[in-house]
């Protein structure tokens, strides 16, 4: 008997290389409100680095969908230029050609018969054309009261049934709804035209190489995962600060706020990564199943005027420019309680983290851009050093940076050059710049060649969105009716409040 056959036979011939590159089959992606910042500074320069770095499809096609009285060259143009000004990767006349060659472009308005009649017939001929075999991706970026109109059309039209042995996805961009009630409706609504297997949530956090590192980095490596609990763990932080304000997004932000933007997605989605068990494995049935878990032992705290904040930025200096507060931002209501800060303290109840805090915050205006994750560690239980040898210690911290400056970061105590022993905080220092030679993918990369392969488990399921709303909606309710935020001065690290919600408990939030 040879060694190729029977008993001796290499178990892992037929296992895929995760090594190698997915590239996706025969396929298509349509984009509705193709003109918006996101389409023009995101998608489509996700969609040209992924067709110069293989990953598409030889006859991959585009098709924009917007109100305008466009050609199928003024729209390739449109997206040539987003290209050139926003890609990651370099320009290549090759490789833009034959992206180019598959680019149509569909005019009308949301609830145009005339134009889905349009957009079908688009479709069919690209079929034909390109060899896209019937499967396409519907992207919705555009704002959540239109995706019962979208949906309901593509359902009315024949576009989200697939042919025979081909696929139909829907990819919705966040809110996922305002509140439990609405986003309940909404899922009904896609759910009653795409089954849930169809639908694909994005949060671009979820797409970030350091976010997916959180698995690696707890899961592939044993000095951690030991120390992952509430033996060792005295908190964990989880920060997404910008310096940036609202910028033109007044219609969007104001009434929506910092919590409702940031903390019912990202940073739940972030705790959730951070606190859940070991999955059985990494397909999204078995990561959902463990985030889920993780969410559902999620607990507020009693008081919530104790351990909730939210702030609103007033004018102030930042980066060397005067910059003005909320209320004078164009477009916003001057006696808006819209809150730009928000930092909460929750809970885990369950046996790995009983008794050990998460604490939330985010905000605009702070004092510098940076979303991390910090597990702080208890005080070793005995000191044999005297105060005056460690009076600058401060906590072991490992802190997993998830941007900009991507990586990690482990904090601990090391003993000062010199005869006496005193002991200081020193880092070791991890940073994806430096440890490969390849740039980190954009998020968008990432999601969107994810949908193509259909593959979900960096996309939240219809039941985290709803959690995480059921854990935001009773501190919204509190805030509404319990005064307004309090302000903060553009520039700082937001209300003073914050820090006393933390100093109650005997810590103090990082400055990153």
């Amino acid at each position: 008997m040879s060694g190729a056959s029977g008993s001796n036979a290499n178990p892992l011939r037929d296992v895929q290389d995760r090594r190698l590159p997915r590239i996706a089959g025969p396929s298509g992606l349509v984009i509705f409100g193709v003109t918006g910042d996101l389409s023009r500074k995101k998608l489509m320069p996700a969609v040209y680095d992924l067709a110069n770095r293989g990953l598409l499809p030889p006859g991959f096609s585009l098709v924009g969908f917007a109100r305008r009285d466009w050609e199928h060259e003024d729209f390739a143009q449109v997206v040539r230029d987003a290209v050139k000004e926003h890609s990651r990767t370099p320009f290549r006349e090759e490789v833009w050609q034959q992206l180019a060659e598959g680019m149509r472009f569909v005019p009308g308005v949301f609830d145009d018969d005339e134009a889905f009649h349009t957009l079908k017939s688009t479709i069919e001929e690209l079929d034909k054309a390109r060899g896209t075999g019937g499967n396409f991706a519907f992207y919705l970026s555009v704002p959540p009261k239109f995706f019962p109109t979208v949906v309901q059309q593509l359902k009315k039209h024949g576009l989200s049934d697939a042919p025979e042995g081909s696929w139909r996805r829907a990819v919705v961009e966040k809110p996922f709804g305002h509140d439990l009630k609405s986003a309940q409706d909404l899922n009904q609504v896609v759910h009653g035209v795409f089954r849930a297997s169809e639908v694909f949530r994005i949060d671009h956090y979820l797409g970030k190489e350091t976010v997916q590192n959180i698995l690696a980095l707890r899961f592939a490596n044993t000095m951690f995962e030991p120390l992952w609990n509430r033996s060792y763990v005295d908190h964990v932080q989880i920060t997404m600060a910008e310096d940036i304000g609202i910028g033109g997004r007044a219609g969007y932000y104001d009434g929506i706020g910092s919590a409702r933007d940031v903390i019912q997605n990202h940073l739940l989605q972030l705790l959730a990564l951070t606190a859940m068990e070991e999955p059985s494995s990494f397909d999204a049935k078995a990561l959902v199943t463990e985030k889920l878990k993780a969410l559902n032992a999620v607990r507020l705290p009693s008081d919530l005027g104790l351990h909730t904040v939210r702030g609103q930025y007033t004018g102030g200096w930042q980066g060397g420019e005067k910059v003005p507060g909320y209320l004078e931002e164009e477009g916003i209501d001057p006696e808006s309680t819209t809150d730009t800060f928000a930092a909460i303290k929750l809970e885990i109840d369950n046996r790995r983290w009983a008794g050990v805090p998460f604490y939330l915050r985010t905000g605009k205006r702070l004092g510098r851009r940076v979303t991390e994750i910090a597990v702080v560690f208890q005080r070793a239980p005995y000191s044999p050093f005297d105060t005056t040898d460690t009076q600058e210690l401060g906590q072991n911290a490992l802190v997993i940076r998830v941007q900009p400056d991507e990586g990690v970061t482990i904090r601990f105590g090391s003993k000062v050059p010199g005869t006496s022993m005193e002991i200081r905080d020193v880092t070791m220092d991890f940073a994806y710049g430096e440890s490969f030679t390849e740039s980190s993918p954009e998020a968008y990369e990432r999601l969107i060649l994810d949908v193509l392969l259909g593959d979900a488990n960096l996309f939240p399921r219809h039941q985290e969105v709803e959690r995480s709303w059921e854990i935001l909606d009773p501190v919204e309710e509190y805030w509404d009716n319990h005064g307004k935020p309090e302000p903060y001065t553009a520039g700082t690290w937001g209300p003073k409040a914050a820090d006393e919600m933390l100093a109650r408990d005997g810590r103090s939030w990082r400055r990153p």
